[in-house]
C-alpha cells in the first residue's frame, strides 16, 4: 500500500485521476491480487480513493483525511499466514490427537451449524485452536490463537471481514467436516490438504465478495443517475 500512496503523493496519480487496473498494479509491484485488493480497501478507508461508476478506483486526495487510522495487517495476509501455518499444525495434530480431543472437535463442528452467527463463529475459532492444542506445543497453540484474534485487532482486517461476512453454513460444515475426517483417519497428508484447501477457499471468498461489493456500489451509483435523468425527462 505504501508504494501506491507514494505514487499518489508524488503526483504520478493526481487527484481526480484513475488508478491503473488491478491486474496492472499486481504486475507493476510484483504482488498478488489479494495484496492489491486489500491496499485499495485501506486507501478507501483513509479517504484517498473511491470506486466510481464501474470505471475503477479514482484518487480523491493526496493524503489520508481526518485522523490517521492504524491500518496494519489485513485479512488476506492473515489468512495466507494461517494457511501456511495451520496446514502443518493439522498434519502434526493428525499424528498426536486422542479420542477425547476428537470428541471435542465433533461437538464444535455441530455447534457451527447453529443460526446464531456469533456462536457459530466462536465454535469455528475453538475448532482451529483445539487442533493446535492436539499438537501439545504451547508455542503453536499461542500462534494459532494469535492469528485468529489478530483478525479483530486490525482495523483493515475487520473492514474486509465485515464486507465478506461468512462462508455460509453449508461450506463451513463441509470444509471443517473434511478436516475432522482426516484427523479421525490420523492422516497427516489429508489433514494438511484439507486445512490448506479450507483457508485457500476463504481467500477466494474474500476476493469474490470484495469485488462484488465494489460492483454493487457502482451499480447503485448508475441506478441513482438513471433515476435522476428520468426525473428530468418528465
Amino acid at each position: 500500500m505504501q508504494a501506491i500512496v507514494a505514487d499518489i503523493k508524488s503526483g504520478m496519480f493526481p487527484v481526480g485521476t484513475r488508478l491503473p487496473a488491478e491486474r496492472d498494479l499486481t504486475e507493476r509491484f510484483k504482488v498478488s491480487r489479494p495484496t492489491i485488493r486489500e491496499a485499495m480497501i485501506a486507501l478507501e478507508m483513509q479517504g484517498m480513493v473511491e470506486a466510481r461508476k464501474g470505471s475503477g478506483m479514482f484518487v480523491l486526495a493526496s493524503s489520508a483525511s481526518g485522523v490517521d487510522r492504524e491500518l496494519d495487517i489485513g485479512a488476506f495476509e492473515i489468512t495466507e499466514a494461517r494457511r501456511l501455518l495451520e496446514g502443518e499444525v493439522a498434519a502434526v495434530a493428525a499424528t498426536e490427537i486422542d479420542e477425547p480431543q476428537l470428541v471435542e472437535l465433533r461437538a464444535l463442528l455441530a455447534q457451527m451449524s447453529q443460526e446464531d452467527n456469533a456462536a457459530a463463529e466462536e465454535a469455528d475459532r475453538r475448532f482451529h485452536i483445539a487442533i493446535a492444542e492436539a499438537t501439545g506445543n504451547a508455542v503453536i497453540i499461542a500462534a494459532v490463537t494469535d492469528f485468529w484474534d489478530m483478525r479483530f485487532r486490525s482495523p483493515l482486517a475487520r473492514e474486509v471481514l465485515l464486507k465478506a461476512g461468512s462462508l455460509g453454513t453449508e461450506s463451513r460444515m463441509a470444509e471443517h467436516g473434511r478436516i475432522l475426517r482426516a484427523l479421525e483417519a490420523r492422516s497427516p497428508i489429508d489433514a494438511r490438504n484439507a486445512m490448506r484447501d479450507h483457508l485457500a477457499r476463504l481467500i477466494d471468498h474474500l476476493l469474490d465478495v470484495t469485488e462484488t461489493e465494489a460492483v454493487e456500489r457502482a451499480r447503485a451509483e448508475t441506478n441513482k443517475r438513471r433515476r435522476a435523468v428520468a426525473r428530468r425527462s418528465v
